[in-house]
């Protein structure tokens, strides 16, 4: 039989705790509505004793959220108490939840008071919120360095008062996992009461450990996890909800747990913190980055279309994502095929040929390719490769200026079959290269209209130039051309123009 896991959310009260992080009152709400859906088991909505806001924020997700318990964090003092249960007896499951620290370094240096007195203070205050309501959790702080014997003697004693759940805390992410779960298997195995009580485990990720050693408790009874969104907390932050559960979720094998959580809502909530706090989400990040469905290297691109197990050990969709499939200078062959295909483009395979070489260039240059540059590619490789009667295929253009040298452009091209170079001056570059293209070309042409734009944003953009002119009827004409370069992309949109009249002028001669 699987054991059930609870998870206890913290990102209104500890994630908010990130430099940076503070939330309006309506995004706390609009962030517990979500949690609520995500079907956290309990949501700390803030520390009421804090400030009037924090007082407000869990006052109002009381009023409004409902399904998880809904917590108020405060000290083992009775005013902080009574100010918490005032914001939380509005909640359909309230739950009030007061620590003390029980290290001596703690003892010594923060509070200044002897063991006896703290475990006195733990008592009192978890006596005096279990009158007011019926789930208490009590947090030991600093539990991680705290000695093992006079942990088990606050847990023993706390539990008798009236608490339900005890937090052992890695208040400063000090331990090593298995250090830790050595911990929670101690204290659950010598309190005589324990039996009337979970354990709850809250760890920091000062040492990049907060996830595994929150495993590593379950592994060893512990029964609640505490995390936040997207890992936000204080310093380094807390253990990360999404890559708890998923754990859980991907390796039933190894934990045989479950959790409440409905994974696919994963993602959204991800994305909502981030945007709310203004904390972004690293690319890399486990479970929620960027790139964490995201393939690029042409040997997992073909593995992950021929099975995506070869390469992903969960399916992005059981998180609200989806698997992509990154165009880049490392992408394969089938890869670009598929994100061609799923664009809505149908191509010979000479032009997939082409496709892939200019896509594959423009990476080696802007790393990634975006959506937008491969549709603007397939556009214009349909509208140039595999095209009969191309009078004009361009061969290689130079050209020359500066702030005192005379614009000056040289192109050479196949013309009908034969190589021809001409060379011109110009008012600036482009006017040179079309006045180059003219002396080829031997036939008037008349630009209209010229509109240049960058595909997407960045120096490294690809230039998208769009002509509109005129031949020696006065017959409109438009045109497009597509490279890096401005200058390439003014004299492929010349190019394409001049076969659009050569086209022309064929079919007239057919007819």
């Amino acid at each position: 039989m699987k054991k059930r896991v609870d998870v206890f959310d913290t990102t209104l009260r500890d994630g908010e705790q990130s430099p940076g992080a503070t939330l309006t009152i309506d995004e706390k709400l609009a962030i517990a509505h979500q949690l609520a859906l995500l079907r956290v088991d309990t949501i700390e909505a803030g520390f009421p004793i804090a400030s009037n806001d924090d007082y407000e924020a869990v006052k109002i997700v009381s009023e409004n959220v409902q399904g998880p318990y809904i917590a108020g964090l405060c000290r083992s003092v009775e005013k902080d108490i009574a100010r918490a249960w005032d914001a939380l007896k509005h909640a359909d499951k309230p739950c009030i939840h007061t620590f003390i620290a029980t290290s001596d370094i703690h003892l010594q240096y923060k509070l200044k008071i002897t063991r006896d007195q703290a475990i006195e203070m733990a008592k009192k205050a978890v006596s005096y919120a279990h009158d007011c309501t019926e789930k208490v959790e009590f947090s030991a702080e600093d539990a991680s360095r705290t000695d093992w014997d006079y942990l088990c003697k606050v847990t023993e004693a706390v539990i008798d008062a009236g608490a339900s759940v005890i937090n052992l805390p890695d208040t400063v992410g000090y331990a090593e996992p298995e250090e830790y779960g050595r911990m929670v298997k101690y204290v659950i195995d010598n309190v005589p009461n324990m039996d009337d009580a979970i354990i709850s485990v809250h760890c920091h990720n000062d040492l990049g450990l907060a996830v595994a050693s929150s495993l590593e408790a379950v592994r060893n009874g512990a029964g609640q996890i505490e995390c936040t969104i997207n890992g936000l907390g204080e310093r380094a932050g807390n253990a990360s909800l999404e890559e708890v559960v998923m754990n859980f979720k991907t390796r039933q094998d190894y934990f045989n747990v479950d959790t409440n959580i409905d994974t696919k809502r994963i993602f959204n909530i991800s994305q909502m913190v981030s945007r709310f706090t203004g904390i972004n989400i690293q690319r890399n990040k486990a479970i929620v980055g960027k790139n964490a469905f995201a393939h690029e290297a042409g040997i997992h691109q073909h593995g992950v279309l021929s099975n995506p197990l070869c390469y992903e050990i969960m399916n992005p969709e059981n998180i609200g994502k989806q698997t992509e499939l990154i165009v880049g200078k490392h992408s394969g062959k089938h890869a670009i095929e598929k994100s061609l295909k799923d664009l809505g483009y149908d191509f010979s395979k000479e032009q997939l040929n082409r496709m892939v070489e200019e896509i594959k260039a423009l990476a080696d240059k802007q790393k990634t390719v975006l959506q937008e540059d491969m549709m603007a590619i397939a556009e214009d490789v349909l509208n140039t490769v595999g095209r009969s009667n191309q009078a004009i295929v361009l061969n290689e253009v130079t050209v020359m200026t500066g702030n005192k040298t005379t614009p000056t452009a040289v192109i050479t091209v196949e013309y009908n079959g034969e190589k021809k170079t001409a060379a011109s001056y110009g008012a600036g570059v482009l006017d040179s290269v079309a006045n180059a293209m003219r002396n080829i070309y031997d036939s008037p042409l008349k630009l209209q209209e010229y509109e240049l734009k960058a595909i997407t944003g960045g120096t490294d953009a690809l230039a998208d130039v769009s002509i509109l002119f005129t031949d020696k009827d006065s017959k409109e004409y438009h045109a497009r051309g597509l490279d890096e370069d401005i200058v390439m992309a003014s004299v492929k949109a010349i190019v394409n123009g001049i076969n659009q009249i050569e086209r022309q002028k064929s079919k007239k001669t057919i007819n």
